[in-house]
C-alpha cells in the first residue's frame, strides 16, 4: 500500500477554516518535478470497463496495444500502425488472477493487488454471475451514474477490502481518515451535492448493497447511513482522475523518432487521419479512465491560478506533480480542481462548481480580482452546465 513520503514538501495547517495545505520546503523552477506518488487505491471507472477499455486492474496501465486500441475505437480492423516498436504495451508480461481471470500488466501488479485487497474482491468463477453481491452493486452504480463518470463505487469497495485484508486495520483506517469526509460546510452553509433530494434513494440503495457485499466490523462507522454518505463524499471530493492510453504513448514515441522531413510529414499526416477517425467514432472518450486517492496530492488546495499541475507521464496511476512556475521555499503549492474549460468560465460558474463538489468558496487572486463581477452565467456556460459538473477531476481541499 502506497505511503506519502516526499522530502521537498510538507503538509501544514492553515487556520481553522481552510484546513491543511501543501507547502514547498525548497525552491522549484518551472517544469521541475515536485514529487511522484502512488495512490492508496485506484480504480477504473465502471462504464469504462464495461465498454472494453482494457486496463491493469491494479495500476490502470492500458493493456491493449496501440494498434488493437486503434482498431477497436475506430471500428476499423484493417488499420495497421507504422513503427510498432513505438508501442510500449508488452502483452508477454501480462498476468491474470488464476481465480477470476482479471488482467494485470505484470505479475508484480497481480501480486500487489492480491496482497492489498483482491483476496476480498476476487469473484472467482462467479465473475459473470450478475446475482453476486459485488456485481449487483456495480450494476446499481451504473444505473445511477451514467457516463462520463467522476467517481466509482469500486473505489469504496477497494478501500473497504484493504481494511478487511490489513493486519493493522486501525493504521489503514487512519490513512483513509486523513482525507476530508465532511458533506456539509457549516461555516459557509454549503451542502455537498450528494445530499440533494434527488440522491436520497440512490444513496440508500448503494449503502444497502455495499453493506450486504462488504460489511466490515472494524470500519463499522462507514456503514451507518451518515457514515456512508461521508465516505461517498470522500471520493467525490478527493478522488483524482487518472487516464492512460497506449495510442498517445505510441504517438509521443513516433514524434520523437529521427525522421527525414518527408517521412516526418507522412507520419504526421497518418496521425492526423487516425485522430480524425477516432474522433468520428469514439469522440472524446479515447483513454482508460478512473480515479485514485493520493495522500500528498489531496493536501493541495485549489487555486484558479495554480502554480503546479498533475501529470501521469508513466501511463499508469503514478501521479507526478510538476511546477508551472517558480515556487519559493515556504510557498503554498496549489493546483486546479477544475478542468481547463471550467477555469476559463466566469467567477460565478467556477464558484458554483467548487461549492457543489468541494464545499468551499474560492478566494484565490483571480477570484478576488473578479469579486465585483456580476453573478451571472453566460448562455455558453448554461449550455455546458451539466457537462462542466461532470468534467471535474480533482482533489479535496485537504
Amino acid at each position: 500500500m502506497a505511503t506519502a513520503i516526499a522530502e521537498n514538501v510538507e503538509i501544514k495547517q492553515i487556520g481553522s477554516l481552510k484546513g491543511k495545505g501543501l507547502f514547498s520546503k525548497t525552491a522549484f523552477k518551472k517544469g521541475d518535478v515536485i514529487f511522484e506518488e502512488k495512490p492508496l487505491v485506484s480504480c477504473q471507472f465502471a462504464w469504462n470497463e464495461l465498454y472494453k477499455y482494457k486496463a491493469c486492474e491494479f495500476c490502470m496501465q492500458a493493456l491493449e496495444t496501440a494498434e488493437e486500441n486503434s482498431r477497436r475505437l475506430t471500428e476499423n480492423k484493417g488499420i495497421t500502425l507504422p513503427y510498432p516498436e513505438c508501442c510500449e504495451v508488452k502483452p508477454e508480461e501480462h498476468a491474470v488472477c488464476p481465480q477470476c481471470q482479471i488482467e494485470y500488466c505484470s505479475a508484480q501488479c497481480r501480486d500487489a493487488a492480491w496482497a492489498q485487497y483482491h483476496r476480498v474482491l476476487c469473484l472467482g468463477m462467479s465473475r459473470e454471475d450478475q446475482d453476486h453481491p459485488i456485481n449487483r452493486l456495480l450494476e446499481a452504480w451504473r444505473n445511477i451514474h451514467f457516463p462520463p463518470e467522476t467517481a466509482t463505487i469500486m473505489l469504496l469497495a477497494k478501500m473497504i477490502a484493504t481494511v478487511k485484508q490489513a493486519e493493522d486495520k486501525d493504521a489503514v483506517l487512519g490513512m483513509f481518515s486523513s482525507f476530508v469526509q465532511n458533506t456539509v460546510n457549516e461555516e459557509e452553509q454549503i451542502v455537498h451535492k450528494l445530499l440533494g433530494e434527488q440522491f436520497q434513494d440512490p444513496m440508500e440503495l448503494l449503502w444497502r448493497l455495499t453493506s450486504e457485499a462488504l460489511y466490515e466490523e472494524a470500519a463499522q462507522q462507514w456503514f451507518t447511513p451518515e457514515g456512508f454518505k461521508s465516505l461517498f463524499a470522500l471520493i467525490g471530493r478527493n478522488g483524482q482522475g487518472i487516464g492512460s492510453s497506449s495510442i498517445s504513448v505510441w504517438v509521443r514515441n513516433c514524434e520523437a523518432l529521427e525522421h527525414s522531413t518527408e517521412e516526418k510529414e507522412k507520419v504526421e499526416e497518418f496521425i492526423d487521419q487516425l485522430y480524425e477517425q477516432l474522433d468520428q467514432v469514439a469522440g472524446m472518450f479515447l483513454n482508460v479512465e478512473g480515479s485514485g486517492l493520493y495522500q500528498l496530492q489531496s493536501a493541495c488546495n485549489h487555486s484558479c491560478v495554480p502554480n503546479a499541475e498533475i501529470t501521469f507521464p508513466h501511463n499508469n496511476h503514478t501521479l507526478v506533480l510538476v511546477a508551472m512556475e517558480t515556487i519559493e521555499p515556504e510557498q503554498e503549492i496549489c493546483i486546479s480542481y477544475l478542468s481547463e474549460c471550467s477555469l476559463s468560465r466566469s467567477r460565478h460558474s467556477r464558484q458554483r462548481v467548487l461549492k457543489d463538489n468541494y464545499l468551499f468558496s474560492c478566494n484565490c487572486p483571480k477570484c478576488l480580482s473578479q469579486a465585483d463581477d456580476p453573478d451571472v452565467t453566460s448562455e455558453e456556460e448554461m449550455d455546458d452546465e451539466e457537462e462542466e459538473g461532470e468534467e471535474e477531476r480533482g482533489t479535496g481541499d485537504g
